[in-house]
């Protein structure tokens, strides 16, 4: 049986150094502990970036401006299949703060956190080729057990 995709909004929010936000996941999600781009699923009637502007709001505190409709890639996962909405966010307004008890880093590449969720690998892989960055993008080693099924 096909399984319908969950959409997701997904947030790459750059500064002006290059670095880009790496969020962990929250205690009680799959995954916990994985470092992924930040964002959450489309609310019935809401657009991709109306969904980012409400996530990163609930999730960091913080109210993004523009989001640029960058990427979109499909990920089956063992609980989900999951249509990512990739925007890079380049402007935002108010401090980070972690709603969910999740962690936040500024990364560069090679990513140093660990270990990266499957659906962040081909986006480190996109800013690689962008960058014009050759070599490893993350450590493929991870430092959480893997979860539940």
């Amino acid at each position: 049986m096909r399984r319908r995709p969950v959409d997701v909004a997904v947030g790459v929010l750059i500064k002006p150094n290059g670095y880009f936000l790496l969020t962990s996941r929250p205690p009680g999600k799959a995954y916990c502990g994985y470092w992924e781009f930040p964002g959450g699923k489309l609310e019935e009637g809401e657009t991709v970036q109306e969904a980012l502007r409400r996530e990163l709001h609930e999730e960091l505190g913080i109210l993004i401006e523009a989001a640029e409709p960058w990427r979109v890639a499909l990920v089956d996962y063992p609980h989900a299949l999951v249509k990512l909405s990739f925007c890079k966010v380049f402007s935002w307004t108010g401090d980070l703060q972690m709603r969910e008890g999740q962690s936040f880093s500024w990364q560069a590449l090679p990513v140093r956190v660990r270990p990266v969720l499957p659906g962040t690998v081909p986006v480190l892989r996109w800013l690689a080729v962008e960058r014009g960055f050759d070599g490893e993008t993350h450590d493929e080693a991870p430092t959480v057990s893997a979860p539940a099924q």
